[in-house]
């Protein structure tokens, strides 16, 4: 089954496209470096949170929907989505 990604997530993306073009933005004008580390923090904040949304929706879907054995292969799979070693 496929996740349907709703309005909100497509929000979230495009909030966070808006600070990246912002901080291109404030390079080309020669912003402070520590301005420009501080939005790009926030651009990667919100890229974060839109992941976690997006896994655990994904993840409600799957264990409202799938066999067991299909339940574990698509957790295991959200971890490593979520976790990176």
């Amino acid at each position: 089954m496929t996740l349907q990604y709703d309005k909100s997530m497509a929000n979230r993306l495009k909030r966070a496209d808006g600070q990246l073009q912002g901080v291109l933005r404030m390079m080309a004008d020669g912003a402070e470096c520590r301005d420009v580390v501080t939005q790009l923090t926030a651009a990667r904040s919100s890229l974060d949170k839109l992941i976690g949304v997006i896994v655990a929706e994904n993840l409600k879907d799957c264990l409202l929907t799938e066999d067991e054995a299909q339940r574990e292969e698509k957790i295991d799979q959200a971890i490593k989505l979520i976790v990176r070693k």
